[in-house]
């Protein structure tokens, strides 16, 4: 059944100020909000007087067609170190290679994927390589200013929805109990100033958007993407920086499959008998904690592709650490982050950075989370750049 909320979202703690660099973050932790709606037809819609409230005027409404639905995903489609080429080591057989009481690497999960319109026939393609951003949802991309209107349906056989993180949250909430399998809805967000850049960031910064159901079940279902906001008067059509020549969105995340509502599934459609004589195994429980990024471990993401002397950003973002975060690196090539030149990330755990490259040095190059039990794991990759 359709239904309209319509609200008013109201503040319980005020938002808070950019850092002292003048910068923003993002964060996977919900903010502690109420909201008094009521059930009306067809729109998830949210008024937002006596919030802060963006620009009215000149803005774009940007429309998004996403569908959250029910996949195999394969974090190692190669079976292999996608790197060297070689087969994994013994001790890292447990992530990929299916046996008694072992998943393996495909597991049944849950994701975000784009239609050209609200009739849900026509996916979109992934082309012009971007078949790197795997597990990961469609860009949603805006301007400060915009609004954000995203036709949602959810095909997952489990009640899901969509909620955007950032300093926005507090003037978009979800519908308390999300979208039943089967159910549409249509979100429309309008893109405040606390959503972009503050005065000392680069042009767009990145926020992460998931389903709010249940939040860790959810995302660790697969559901999760990336919102891109790009400064007033800095955008191209498309809603992505005009100073950037390449976008690349990073998703560092350690992925729970002990915590996915498709656990009893996965165990008996990808494991091998006997099956564990219970869930809590510390054996089993350790080989379903996938290190990917954007769903893929052991070098088995798609190449990313950046070019020579162009403008790269990076959004990185991480999500699902359990006690140590995920430090992006990059060899071969600098970054410059929080206006700093360096080749290795800040620890970005549930949180979400923008790195700036110019690459200067050609070839294929690792790129990776810098811990040593990270990399064992298999939270490794490549970038090529192109002379």
């Amino acid at each position: 059944m359709k239904r309209t909320y319509i609200g008013r979202a109201r503040r319980r703690q005020p938002a808070r100020a950019p850092d002292a660099n003048g910068t923003t973050n993002g964060s996977m932790h919900p903010l502690d909000l109420g909201v008094d709606a009521m059930p009306m037809q067809d729109t998830v819609y949210w008024d937002f007087s006596g919030v802060s409230e963006p620009s009215r005027t000149g803005g774009k409404t940007r429309m998004y067609y996403i569908s959250a639905e029910k996949v195999v995903w394969d974090y190692a489609p190669s079976g292999r170190n996608g790197v060297t080429g070689s087969a994994v080591e013994q001790t890292a057989e447990k992530y990929v290679v299916p046996g008694p009481g072992r998943v393996g690497s495909r597991y049944a999960k849950c994701v975000y994927r784009a239609y050209t319109d609200d009739t849900f026939r026509h996916p979109v393609g992934r082309d012009n390589g971007e078949g790197y951003l795997g597990l990961l949802g469609p860009v949603i991309r805006a301007e400060v200013g915009d609004t954000i209107v995203v036709v949602f349906r959810n095909a997952c056989p489990f009640t899901t929805s969509i909620h955007p993180q950032g300093r926005w949250c507090d003037t978009d909430l979800d519908v308390a109990d999300g979208v039943p399998p089967g159910g549409t809805h249509t979100y429309v967000w309008r893109v405040p100033e606390q959503a972009g850049p503050a005065p000392n960031d680069g042009s767009s910064v990145v926020w992460l958007y998931h389903s709010h159901t249940n939040d860790v079940s959810d995302t660790f279902a697969g559901l999760v993407g990336p919102v891109e906001i790009t400064r007033r008067g800095t955008a191209r059509p498309d809603g992505s920086p005009s100073d950037v020549d390449q976008e690349v969105f990073a998703l560092f995340s350690l992925m729970n499959e002990n915590a996915s509502p498709f656990l009893d599934e996965n165990v008996h459609r990808f494991a091998e008998r006997p099956y564990p004589k219970s869930l809590a195994d510390e054996e089993f429980v350790a080989s379903n904690l996938m290190h990917a990024i954007n769903g893929y471990v052991f070098g088995n993401q798609p190449t990313i592709r950046v070019r020579k002397g162009e403008r790269v950003r990076w959004y990185v973002m991480s999500i699902g650490a359990e006690v140590h975060p995920h430090p992006p690196c990059w060899y071969g090539n600098a970054v410059t982050l929080d206006r700093i030149r360096m080749d290795l990330g800040k620890a970005v755990a549930a949180r979400t950075a923008v790195a700036d490259m110019v690459p200067e040095h050609a070839g294929v190059w690792l790129f990776q989370a810098h811990r040593r039990d990270c990399v064992d794991a298999g939270m490794f990759a490549s970038y090529e750049v192109l002379a």
